[in-house]
């Protein structure tokens, strides 16, 4: 094999390791280190409740719902979820106290003042049923800005939780469930651009072959990253619709195939043409 493109995929492939190295640092969720910053108990509602609302995000009706659901779903599963909004104002680490947290407890933390609206703090017993990279995912799902303008930061804080106990309903999960649009969007461009590698390194160099295998198989560990692991994985792991997997599939074969007869009418004419000359 040609030692050059040996070099260029080794390349390639610590500039990918690093990228992702990086980005995994960016997404790294925030804790609820705001709530625990001082001790304010005089914030505290003076009667039991699982909602303190002190940045008034939800409706009176809203709260109110919300209260009898977290309260029957403790009671039913065991599990204590509990929500806090803020702003200016926070109870910090009185909240411990009032909500006697525990290894099975959960305290979503809304507070616009940063870059994202939700912060989580995990208890360990739920860490071992939805990872850090859960928490992640639905931090960044959930309450990134467009989430919130879209939905509002009711909408952020009800679907968030109830993905969380759709999660802990069904003995817990390794990613968020559902798929939303842009995610597939990245999938879709994901599959279509490791599609388009397939079918440039798949053109043939020498006149009597029509597909370079020995090309397309050097070149399969950055392709199938870019389709099986960003293009399909996440689509199988978080929905059952196969819609989007079908989507992916034809957009990586019509890619292929796009590239293929684009290398050959062009690249690939002109390596035959010279070396038909020599």
């Amino acid at each position: 094999m040609p030692s050059l493109p040996v070099r260029l995929l080794k390349r390639w492939a610590l500039r990918l390791a690093g990228g992702l190295l990086a980005l995994g640092c960016l997404l790294l969720p925030t804790t609820a280190g705001g709530a625990w910053a001082y001790d304010n108990p005089e914030l505290l509602p003076d009667h039991p409740t699982p909602v303190i609302d002190l940045a008034k995000a939800l409706t009176d009706q809203q709260r109110t719902a919300l209260e009898s659901e977290l309260d029957e779903f403790e009671r039913t599963s065991g599990w204590k979820l509990r929500v806090l909004t803020q702003y200016e104002r926070t109870p910090g680490l009185a909240i411990r106290d009032f909500w006697k947290l525990d290894q099975r407890s959960l305290v979503l933390v809304a507070d616009p003042r940063g870059g994202n609206l939700l912060n989580f703090n995990v208890g360990d017993a739920l860490f071992s049923l939805m990872p850090r990279t859960f928490w992640v995912e639905l931090q960044t799902r959930y309450g990134n800005q467009y989430y919130v303008r879209d939905h509002g930061e009711d909408g952020s804080i009800l679907d968030s939780l109830h993905a969380v106990k759709g999660c802990l309903a069904m003995g817990g999960c390794q990613v968020v469930p559902g798929l939303p649009q842009e995610q597939w969007l990245l999938t879709l461009c994901s599959s279509i651009l490791g599609g388009l590698i397939v079918g440039f390194a798949a053109f043939p160099r020498d006149a009597e072959r029509t597909v370079e295998w020995a090309w397309v198989l050097l070149l399969s560990p950055l392709w199938l990253i870019l389709f099986g692991v960003f293009g399909v994985a996440p689509i199988v792991t978080r929905t059952n619709d196969l819609l989007p997997l079908a989507r992916n599939g034809l957009g990586f074969l019509a890619a292929a195939l796009v590239a293929y007869l684009i290398a050959q009418q062009t690249v690939g004419k002109a390596r035959l043409q010279d070396k038909g000359e020599g």
